[in-house]
């Protein structure tokens, strides 16, 4: 080896760049989608619990196909199977589009294709996290992983905000393509415009996927072995502070998250539409980014529990702002800010999950841990739209902020060396 050899540079690891181009591109698109399915259910239902059942039609295939998701990934072309589950997403955007601009979309339609994203979703995840550490040396893969999560949040950003706007534009469209349309015409053919979008984004996503040369596949057993499927759900019961980190996560974005019901707030509290609707979803990913940027600046160092801690109960008290406000401009603002705490939040939470986690178990403990992001997030939107409901988005939402600050205090009494965390290093054996 010419150990004078100048390394490479990111920019110039072309597979590694497709990679993160389709990364950008995909995840903009699913963002865009997310709107649409959101906005289109509740122009068809006016119903915060069918908001909930999108969620929930996610999160169920997401939880049933994630380890053997997992297991598949690493005996097959990981390469292959990323650009199958984008596939799979451009399947369903291209239903949602056709469906849409002929008339035929309804609820029923948008949950069974929502239970095809959630499908997508479980072979994509663990296949997107084992490709890149095959596309960089490993002296360049923390380089890379930071690089991935910065554009990430760019598409998590711009996604929602592009999406919105080409909602909004479906009046103007039925007013040119087809005169005298009536209003919920009109509205699905924004719906109609953001599908064929977000179908070309993932079209592009896939041929980017394709492009990268495929690698050796690795060796694996000819059946999935149960032991070891479940190996990773062993070592996070086992581990207090692992298990701890993660589980707060789960229980504090279950109860506290809005994003399913921002929906109902965009036209019925704050009163605007589809374009403010996408600004809202982008703005606890500006808020992530600002704080992403800073962290990395002057990362943590000492009082790493408490800072957890204290990031999640700032998160709990900004979903309270958040139900009580009807400004527009402040609700935009504290989503930005629920946003920067939950940065604080996964940046201690994931140093925390790596470095208590041996390397030959990342990928288990990764699958596990994709299942608790999972929880979180989809059936935490399923808990939403299910006490909205009951109590109304506002009660609904002010429940969560308070049940995030109650789950901060218990996890505080049950998990104390959680608490007590120093400093982002190592914990002594």
């Amino acid at each position: 080896m010419d150990i004078s050899a100048t390394p490479p540079r990111l920019r110039d690891l072309h597979d590694y760049q497709r990679l993160l181009g389709a990364r950008v591109t995909g995840g903009a698109a699913n963002q865009m989608l997310m709107v649409a399915l959101g906005w289109q259910m509740y122009d068809l239902t006016t119903s915060a619990w069918n908001l909930g059942l999108v969620g929930l039609a996610q999160f169920l295939p997401a939880l049933l196909l994630t380890l053997p998701a997992g297991h598949l990934v690493d005996r097959h072309d990981r390469r292959g199977l990323l650009a199958a589950s984008l596939g799979l997403q451009l399947l369903a955007a291209a239903c949602l589009a056709l469906a849409s601009g002929r008339g035929w979309v309804g609820p029923n339609l948008i949950l069974l294709l929502s239970v095809l994203l959630g499908c997508a979703r479980a072979l994509q995840m663990p296949a997107q996290q084992a490709l890149m550490p095959t596309l960089v040396p490993a002296a360049l893969l923390p380089r890379a992983v930071a690089a991935a999560s910065s554009t990430m949040q760019a598409a998590i950003i711009a996604g929602p905000a592009l999406g919105g706007a080409l909602y909004a534009l479906g009046p103007w469209m039925a007013a040119q393509l087809e005169s005298g349309a009536s209003p919920d015409a009109a509205a699905h053919w924004g719906a109609a415009l953001v599908y064929s979008v977000a179908l070309l984004m993932l079209i592009a996503a896939a041929f980017a996927v394709l492009a990268i040369r495929r690698r050796p596949t690795p060796a694996g057993r000819a059946s999935p072995d149960w032991a070891q499927l479940t190996a990773g759900l062993h070592f996070v019961w086992q581990r207090p502070a692992v298990l701890g980190a993660i589980s707060l996560d789960l229980f504090a974005v279950l109860l506290g998250g809005a994003t399913a019901l921002l929906p109902v707030f965009a036209r019925d509290i704050l009163h605007t539409g589809p374009e403010g609707l996408g600004l809202l979803r982008a703005a606890p990913a500006l808020g992530a980014v600002v704080v992403g940027f800073w962290l990395a600046r002057f990362p943590i160092t000492r009082r790493a529990g408490h800072c957890l801690l204290g990031a999640v109960a700032t998160f709990g008290l900004t979903m309270i702002a958040f139900a009580l406000t009807t400004s527009f401009l402040l609700a935009f603002a504290v989503l930005a800010i629920s946003g920067a705490a939950d940065m604080v939040s996964v940046v201690i939470r994931q140093s925390i999950v790596q470095l208590e986690t041996p390397d030959e178990m990342r990928g288990r403990v990764g699958a596990v841990n994709s299942v608790f992001i999972g929880a979180s997030n989809q059936l935490g939107e399923f808990e939403s739209g299910a006490t909205a409901a009951l109590l109304g988005p506002v009660g609904s939402v002010l429940l969560g902020g308070v049940g995030t600050l109650a789950v901060v205090l218990v996890w505080w009494r049950i998990f104390p060396a959680l608490a007590r965390r120093d400093s982002l290093h190592p914990a002594p054996t």
